[in-house]
């Protein structure tokens, strides 16, 4: 790890890293949001009682297109060719459903903010959709949780 913000070049402005000498290694990050609602809310999620249609695929679906089009979305992230974009639901409790998003590569450069943004996107989505009953849906606890390969080596957030 670098105590340098790699992002800024010698005289503080933003640049795009030159990624171009690294060596292509396999990557892979995991990344999650967690959303709180009414359990009334999430009841009606899980028994498809909402009037959007199902919450979980389309989310899920919008977390895997997020994910495709970061480069889009964030300035300076490289433009990557994913091998693997996986985004799994899974309810915590009466009230909070868990996104994880796992994206995966080889290439010169991470997924983390691939990952990242899946999560967030699926988790707005799931607001998006279930809005009608619950304004106050709350999305939450959007963090990477490990990545793997790369110059920087593995990191979890179990053990950071």
């Amino acid at each position: 790890m670098t105590d340098t913000l790699t992002h800024l070049d010698h005289q503080g402005n933003a640049h795009m890293v030159d990624v171009s000498e690294k060596i292509i290694t396999k990557r892979t990050a995991t990344a999650q949001a967690i959303v709180a609602m009414k359990a009334s809310t999430l009841t009606k999620i899980v028994e498809g009682g909402l009037p959007k249609g199902d919450v979980i695929a389309t989310a899920r679906i919008a977390g895997i297109q997020a994910a495709k089009k970061t480069p889009d979305l964030i300035p300076l992230c490289h433009p990557l060719m994913l091998s693997k974009v996986s985004v799994d639901i899974s309810i915590l409790n009466d009230h909070e459903i868990q996104i994880l998003c796992t994206c995966a590569l080889s290439g010169k450069t991470g997924v983390e903010m691939e990952a990242l943004t899946g999560a967030s996107v699926a988790a707005l989505t799931l607001y998006d959709m279930a809005k009608a009953v619950d304004k106050g849906i709350v999305v939450k606890e959007v963090c990477l949780l490990e990545k793997q390969g790369g110059k920087s080596g593995d990191w979890s957030k179990a053990n950071d």
